[in-house]
């Protein structure tokens, strides 16, 4: 077995180097290789190369030349295909479906991927190398496994595994499924049958079937011609996504039949440190000669853990990596953390200590081991069975502050502050103290009640809650903090009676209204089933959807300070029957044309 290198090799010299002829697995990806456990290939590369396979990675390959292709050779075992870490259709689009001038995950921030990067990449790889196993994954390939409403081009696509001539497709995190992928093609095994993975299969096949036992889902044709078909197809295969209870999802289409297997079994905590324990360099690979935008602000960061449970409906977490915590030893992550202080231009602060919802780590629910997740609930801290102590998290914070070099550990990835309010252990307390970086980032996303049940979101009673021990919290620790709130405009269900409810909440309340998001939608989310088909999957009752001229309407609503909104803002109130909002008084969003606004001396905050 070859020791793992200081980077992933990228050319046949860095191959030859290392006594390599040829390489058991190729990676492809959209991103620049940066050798960091928050880059997906990195953590994959790195896992099979510790499992005993030679990788080779070929990073944001020119899709209109094959000697990037061709460059480090034909694998042995097979091809892996990413988009990279992020969906390449968001990555190239903002909201508005403008073209973006930069990618953070290229060097210099350059342009180098192609739009459905995943289909392009395979497309050429599987003409280049006929007969090679092609898998891919990553989250462009994971969220587009079933028919799905594609935003761009306003229509409702097939699965991506009938446009990517691929074997296989690796859906979630994916080292389980890797390893067990090359497992299998070393020993010419068939790559069907894998948690964690999807494949094509031919229709004559699937009808010769025993379909008993099979979540079989609307296909294909229904769901694109039919709201109610695609609303039903979308709950259908969401109640199935959980590890321990999830049946094999069948969809069919014209010419394949997609079977997508029950998800990957959760890592336990050693599995898991065992991937963040790898030697990872933390750098960009040292061919390029320009930075890569996305390493900086994660570079000296700790990811704790994975999962998440609060299921937010915009969020494609719970498809992805699920609501089952699955957390690190702090062992692990105090190793990883002295490792971190003697590294290189580390400055003594940790940018981050989390995951996807940082207050998560060490959170459990006694059920998640034997019976999953709950199909007919969510978990929140109303549920008697959630271990909602942030006591573990506390512990881990304390001794991460007394390491040598360390002066500094903030949380960066935000915290779910309906958790935050039920912790027993000072979590609060000791984050205001400590931790806060001058903002703490929170996601309301909305506080009109409707909005912010389909959303899925504690509402704003709890919200405001909230705000007011972490002002407490923060005055006890003798500092000015404030919080950032995360808010959407457009959501489905958002009327524009809502959106002056935001509007006139961000209003008195003083709040920043920079981090509003657009709601964007992207693929396998309960809110862009709301979108495509106005109907909540959940219920399967009609929604409001805001679209067009009132989505931009909505959105200058949550910037109405901005000088450039001030039309859309007026005509939004009058639309609203808001017109007591547009005037010269303090409580005015907006002034009328030639007005002067009232200053804001003796309102109440």
């Amino acid at each position: 077995m070859i020791p793992q290198p200081a980077f992933l090799p990228m050319t046949p010299e860095e191959a030859k180097a290392l006594g390599i002829s040829e390489f058991d697995v190729i990676l492809i990806s959209g991103d620049a290789y940066v050798d960091h456990p928050s880059f997906g290939t990195a953590v994959i590369g790195r896992v099979l190369w510790e499992a005993g396979y030679t990788v080779g990675i070929i990073a944001q390959p020119d899709w209109t030349r094959p000697e990037d292709f061709l460059r480090l050779g034909r694998p042995r075992l097979f091809f892996g295909i990413s988009s990279g870490n992020v969906d390449s259709m968001v990555n190239a689009f903002t909201p508005n479906k403008k073209r973006r001038s930069s990618d953070a995950y290229s060097p210099g921030g350059k342009l180098k991927r192609p739009e459905r990067a995943v289909i392009v990449y395979a497309n050429k790889v599987r003409s280049l190398f006929p007969g090679t196993p092609i898998v891919i994954g990553g989250i462009e390939a994971s969220l587009r496994r079933f028919a799905h409403y594609d935003y761009w081009s306003e229509s409702v696509r097939g699965s991506i595994l009938a446009d990517a001539p691929a074997d296989v497709l690796v859906y979630g995190m994916g080292e389980r499924q890797m390893e067990e992928i090359a497992a299998r093609c070393a020993a010419g095994q068939s790559l069907r049958g894998i948690r964690g993975t999807a494949v094509g299969i031919p229709p004559a096949e699937w009808r010769e079937i025993d379909q008993s036992g099979y979540a079989v889902i609307p296909g294909f044709p229904g769901v694109r011609e039919s709201p109610e078909a695609y609303a039903r197809a979308f709950a259908l295969h969401a109640a199935e996504q959980d590890p321990v209870r999830g049946k094999t999802v069948v969809q069919t289409h014209p010419k394949t039949v997609i079977v997508q297997y029950p998800p990957a079994l959760p890592l336990s905590p050693a599995e898991l440190d065992r991937v963040y324990e790898l030697p990872y360099a933390r750098a960009a690979h040292p061919s390029y000669r320009e930075p890569v935008p996305a390493l900086e602000p994660v570079r000296f960061s700790i990811t704790t853990h994975r999962g998440c449970f609060g299921s937010c409906s915009f969020c494609a977490l719970t498809h992805h990596q699920g609501r089952i915590i699955q957390s690190r030893s702090q062992a692990s992550i105090v190793a990883e953390a002295r490792r971190l202080a003697r590294m290189r231009g580390f400055g003594g602060t940790i940018q981050d200590v989390g995951g996807p919802t940082a207050d998560m780590y060490g959170l459990f629910c006694p059920q998640w081991e034997t019976k999953g997740a709950c199909p007919d609930r969510r978990c929140s801290p109303e549920c008697p069975n959630l271990q909602t102590s942030h006591a573990r998290q506390v512990r881990l914070l304390r001794e991460l502050r007394e390491i040598p070099g360390v002066k500094r550990v903030f949380i960066a990835s935000g915290i779910r502050f309906d958790l935050a309010l039920a912790d027993d252990a000072g979590y609060l307390e000791e984050v205001c103290a400590h931790h806060v970086s001058g903002h703490l980032k929170v996601a309301p996303e909305h506080v009109a009640a409707g909005v912010t049940r389909l959303m899925n979101k504690p509402g704003r009673e709890i919200f405001d809650r909230f705000r007011e021990r972490y002002a407490e919290a923060s005055r006890n620790a003798g500092k000015e903090q404030y919080i950032l709130p995360y808010f959407i405009s457009g959501h489905p269900g958002c009327t524009l009676a809502d959106a002056v409810e935001l509007a006139e909440y961000i209003r008195d309340n003083r709040l920043y209204t920079e981090q509003v998001q657009d709601f964007t939608p992207t693929p396998m989310t309960r809110s862009t089933c709301m979108y495509a088909t106005g109907i909540d999957p959940a219920t399967m009752e009609p929604v409001h959807v805001p679209k067009g001229r009132e989505k931009q309407i909505q959105r200058a609503l949550l910037q109405y300070r901005d000088p450039k909104n001030r039309s859309l803002v007026i005509e939004g109130l009058k639309a609203a029957g808001r017109e007591d909002l547009i005037g010269t008084t303090w409580q005015c969003l907006v002034q009328r044309a030639g007005g002067v606004r009232g200053e804001l001396t003796g309102r109440k905050r």
